[in-house]
């Protein structure tokens, strides 16, 4: 039965795509219409967990400002949650992402438009990206990043440490929010493991208060990043202990 599902959640993931792409194909083709090739992004993601049946629970601490902008950070344990994002923040952001997914037919093509891609296997590409990153924070755009720098973990829940700096630096820099989110039930949805099977689960995630950046300096940089790390584990600890009992 879980091979059936996954072969269903596959078919509906790649099925409702094609379907929006060429509205979202117009919409890429002006900086202006933008927000509305995301908001197709969106509504993708919504539309797909509802069809397959996953509830959406959205613990909010903190309602983001629809026109703030911010550097959201989440834990990274499965691939699911990328287009589970969408579904949590409700704000207009570009993710910064691996620069091997503009490969992938039609999908890489909005990746490229829409977001800031990064090779981690080059410094000169890292180097860039954060200048992107912190560009689109200057135009009103806020960042999504998973700041473990991709899917790492050896033990989860418990995250890779200590989280990489792209983040935190570019949040300074411009002086803008970081918004921790916990994504407590991915990894139970899609495990990221060799053989891929989709498991129905509630999606579960907790939007945490900002930390505020105004006044700090990029000596600050290793303080905010132990402090995100903290409110992020905290919390996948806290739900870990309490499934045990």
């Amino acid at each position: 039965m879980r091979l059936l599902y996954t072969v269903w959640c596959a078919v509906v993931l790649v099925g409702l795509y094609l379907l929006l792409f060429p509205a979202q194909f117009v919409c890429l083709q002006r900086t202006a219409w933008k927000p509305t090739a995301h908001w197709i992004n969106r509504l993708w993601g919504k539309v797909f967990f509802a069809l397959v049946g996953i509830p959406v629970q959205i613990e909010h601490r903190f309602r983001p400002e629809p026109d703030g902008v911010y550097v959201f950070c989440a834990n990274h344990f499965s691939y699911i949650d990328i287009a589970a994002m969408g579904v949590v923040v409700d704000n207009y952001f570009a993710f910064v992402g691996k620069s091997e997914v503009k490969h992938i037919p039609l999908l890489g093509y909005m990746f490229a438009k829409l977001h800031v891609q990064v090779d981690r296997e080059q410094a000169n590409s890292r180097a860039y990206s954060l200048a992107k990153s912190i560009r689109t924070l200057a135009s009103g755009r806020s960042i999504m990043i998973f700041p473990e720098g991709g899917i790492v973990a050896k033990d989860i829940p418990q995250m890779r440490h200590p989280f990489k700096d792209g983040a935190f630096i570019m949040a300074i820099q411009q002086q803008v929010p970081i918004v921790p989110i916990t994504l407590l039930t991915n990894y139970q949805i899609l495990p990221d493991v060799p053989t891929i099977r989709m498991r129905h689960y509630p999606l579960r995630a907790v939007i945490h208060p900002p930390i505020p950046t105004t006044g700090l300096t990029q000596d600050d940089v290793e303080t905010v990043k132990e402090q995100t790390y903290q409110i992020i584990q905290d919390e996948l600890n806290l739900t870990s202990k309490q499934a045990i009992f």
